[in-house]
């Protein structure tokens, strides 16, 4: 099946990483991609855009040179029950919201303070996709993880960038194993994203497909084969805001 989206990308504006939108949608048509996200850090990452980065996105066209663009942001949680960096106003404007844990913006927990995190910001409407939940950083109790997201109707990554070798979540691969073990029993819809720093990374799922082949992961429990499934998974989880 051809891998059609990757919603999973950095530009400049999360000052780490190093190309622009313009040349991240360029790679993605390079790429063979129908739909990029773009997705910078909230503003409590080191160095991340200001809340204003994020309330001008209306400004962006949503296609461009026939590449679908969808505006989110990876949301950094800050605390065990869940809470993220930017407010209901703001992710109200968006299109979507990754929410993930990072050592910048929280001190890594016990199992059961990390799993108790996870599964809170699934509560947050705004939030599709739970963004390297396989971090040995953060253990966590799959299972759960896996049952809530299935409640939740919440996506969870299988990013690229965590199984490169030398990479900063060493270990992500064998923990991926068990998450998506949890993800079969309890039929959760995962996501491969690339967690692209620079632009040539964009649309690279290498090695996501290799750790889903390895784990006879199903297919059709894929999102990245439809866009249709991704837009419809989104309004879904926006159907449960408040007015």
């Amino acid at each position: 099946m051809k891998d059609l989206l990757d919603v999973h990308t950095h530009t400049t504006a999360s000052l780490h990483a190093y190309s622009t939108m313009r040349e991240n949608i360029s790679a993605a048509k390079t790429n063979g991609l129908e739909l990029v996200g773009i997705s910078d850090h909230a503003p409590h990452m080191p160095g991340s855009a200001h809340n204003y980065y994020f309330i001008n996105f209306p400004v962006i066209p949503r296609e461009i040179d026939g590449i679908k663009i969808v505006m989110g942001a990876e949301l950094n949680i800050l605390d065990y029950s869940g809470s993220t960096d930017l407010p209901a106003q703001i992710l109200k404007r968006m299109d979507y919201a990754i929410a993930s844990l990072h050592n910048p913006c929280i001190e890594p927990g016990t199992l059961a303070e990390n799993t108790a995190a996870l599964i809170g910001v699934m509560r947050n409407p705004h939030v599709v996709i739970i963004g390297h939940p396989d971090n040995p950083l953060y253990p966590v109790d799959f299972d759960a993880v896996a049952n809530a997201a299935a409640d939740n109707h919440v996506l969870l990554e299988v990013n690229n960038s965590s199984y490169k070798s030398g990479g900063y979540r060493a270990g992500s691969r064998d923990n991926a194993k068990l998450m998506l073990a949890a993800c079969k029993k309890y039929g959760v819809e995962v996501i491969m994203g690339s967690d692209a720093h620079f632009c040539s990374d964009v649309g690279n799922h290498e090695l996501s497909t290799e750790v889903l082949r390895e784990n006879n992961f199903p297919s059709d429990l894929v999102i990245n084969y439809s866009v249709e499934k991704f837009f419809a998974r989104v309004n879904f989880r926006k159907s449960l805001a408040p007015i």
